[in-house]
């Protein structure tokens, strides 16, 4: 457990970050019939004939309270770099409490993962109407927290099991990925006890766990082939330094490198907060990869 300064600071940081108020987008697309099958597009504000595409998935455990809304000014604070955005909704867990706890249940298997593989194949078609001037030939995807376990997923489809259906035959068109203190890797995140175990709720529990771990932990899913940096905070307290190490460690194992940029006295939150110095850093590891 953190200390009682390192949990005024964490909340803190999570007070500032969610105090910004949420920003419309420019234009929304449906990638599918269910209300959280959405993606929001914010135009680049500047005037530059093409813009990079960020794709932006949020986190929040995967859990039903947490939707898009809250990255909405991380999602407005790129655009202002520069950067088309598409900012994706998907279905999280329901409502109710887990089983033994008092918190809604963590994603739905195999919903979750359905709409973030339905909605990235979606993507090229919706942003050609939505964002003329994207540019997706430099596509970059990111995510914070749950949603940098997405990402990091979502560019691994290509090395998903043989009999996986969100298989795809080759690497997807990035320029790579920053994820953002993600949850990249089950095991270690089930052994710290992240997000009260929302890993394991994700896959469907104790008895679900192991067998649909190769289908969903990123550092199982390795090598991607596709630049990859992890951005971290070493005083997160949500989603523990210790957590990114693990994946950079199983993916030097399997004989790639993956940048890790690690910030002194940065928690989980000020990653997406556009008033924090750590939001810049952020953008900026995006646009080394983009431009």
């Amino acid at each position: 457990m953190p200390d009682d300064d390192a949990a005024a600071r964490a909340a803190a940081e999570e007070e500032s970050a969610f105090s910004h108020p949420h920003v419309a987008p420019d234009a929304t697309a449906a990638y599918g019939d269910h209300p959280d099958q959405v993606i929001d597009f914010y135009a680049p504000r500047t005037e530059d004939p093409l813009a990079p595409l960020v794709v932006v998935l949020h986190g929040g455990a995967w859990r039903a309270p947490y939707d898009r809304g809250h990255i909405t000014p991380f999602a407005d604070y790129l655009a202002r770099r520069g950067f088309a955005v598409a900012n994706v909704e998907y279905r999280r867990g329901a409502k109710l409490p887990a089983q033994g706890g008092t918190a809604p249940v963590a994603g739905r298997w195999p919903d979750t993962f359905d709409d973030v593989a339905a909605a990235l194949d979606a993507l090229p078609d919706l942003v050609r109407t939505a964002v003329p001037r994207a540019d997706l030939r430099r596509t970059v995807l990111t995510g914070h927290s749950a949603g940098g376990h997405l990402a990091l997923w979502a560019a691994a489809r290509h090395v998903l099991p043989a009999d996986a259906g969100w298989r795809i035959s080759g690497p997807a068109p990035l320029r790579g990925v920053v994820a953002l203190a993600p949850i990249a890797d089950f095991a270690m995140a089930e052994k710290l006890d992240v997000c009260g175990n929302a890993a394991l709720q994700l896959l469907g529990g104790d008895e679900k766990f192991a067998d649909r771990q190769p289908y969903a932990d990123p550092a199982l899913l390795l090598p991607t082939g596709i630049a990859t940096t992890l951005v971290q905070g070493r005083t997160d307290v949500v989603v523990p330094q210790a957590v990114a190490e693990s994946y950079a460690d199983a993916a030097a194992k399997a004989g790639e490198v993956v940048g890790l940029t690690l910030l002194e006295e940065v928690g989980h939150f000020p990653l997406i907060d556009p008033a924090a110095d750590a939001c810049a850093v952020a953008a900026e590891e995006i646009a080394q990869l983009a431009w």
